[in-house]
């Protein structure tokens, strides 16, 4: 293994959960909009939780983006996520759906044409931060 590696693998993703592989709700997608309620207090909180919430006070994050700054996997990601929901320390929302087209055939086209857009734009950005990363 590299240094790097070693680096940031100093606790396992799975002892950060306790353990827990799912998360106690099925609501996170990986652009699920998160924010801090902050109101509540943040004594008990493991460091990973007590990052999230002071990342989410700035404004609304999504899960991928809680994700790549805490260095972990999606689905540890959400399992956090949900606890913090569940304790009243975040809320949740669904990214905007997306635009219902007409029966036209034009609609329909320009509908499939938008919907795509923002799919390429952020797989775009995924790779330049995997290249950037690599």
């Amino acid at each position: 293994m590299s240094a790097r590696r070693n680096e940031r693998a100093l606790v396992r993703p799975h002892v950060v959960t306790g353990g827990r592989a799912r998360p106690s709700r099925d609501v996170f997608d990986v652009v699920t909009l998160v924010t801090a309620t902050g109101d509540r207090p943040r004594t008990g909180l493991t460091p990973e939780k007590v990052q999230i919430v002071e990342l989410c006070l700035g404004g609304a994050l999504s899960v991928a983006e809680i994700s790549g700054h805490l260095g972990l996997p999606v689905g540890i990601t959400r399992v956090l996520l949900s606890d913090l929901v569940d304790g009243g320390h975040l809320t949740a929302r669904a990214g905007a759906p997306p635009d219902q087209p007409s029966d036209r055939p034009s609609d329909r086209q320009t509908a499939q044409r938008t919907a795509q857009q923002p799919k390429a734009r952020l797989l775009q950005e995924v790779l330049d931060g995997l290249r950037a990363r690599l």
